[in-house]
């Protein structure tokens, strides 16, 4: 069974974002993505001072068995990328919550948090 932190907010897509009263929250993967991908061999993740929109394509994760897309759960910009994925790619497996987040985005929209899953509706959404 997937662990799903009560304390983050979900996307459909399996992203999570980390951080409720600040500016600044960080994105990364759930540990039950990282876990329906399997052993995670590449990350690729924008440049600080990437700008997206909300769903919009922020980077590629690749596993031995598939290349997915990484979707921005919040518009904003990136402020910080996690340079250690770029060495250690499997801190999403082993700490998805933790080590393995991804990027560190400046919400460019508030109210956005309004829009992502609880982790009661995220239990729900994966069966859990």
């Amino acid at each position: 069974m997937a662990e799903i932190p009560n304390d983050l907010l979900y996307t459909q897509d399996h992203e999570y974002v980390k951080g409720s009263d600040v500016d600044v929250v960080a994105v990364g993967i759930t540990d039950f993505a990282q876990g329906e991908l399997g052993d995670i061999v590449y990350v690729e993740l924008p440049k600080v001072g990437a700008k997206f929109g909300e769903h919009d394509v922020f980077g590629t994760i690749e596993a031995v068995k598939a290349v997915s897309e990484l979707f921005a759960p919040v518009a904003g910009e990136a402020v910080e990328v996690n340079e250690r994925l770029d060495k250690a790619p499997s801190l999403v497996n082993s700490d998805p919550y933790g080590d393995g987040w991804m990027i560190k985005v400046r919400l460019s929209d508030q109210s956005a948090r309004d829009r992502l899953m609880s982790a009661d509706a995220y239990k729900a959404h994966v069966g859990q």
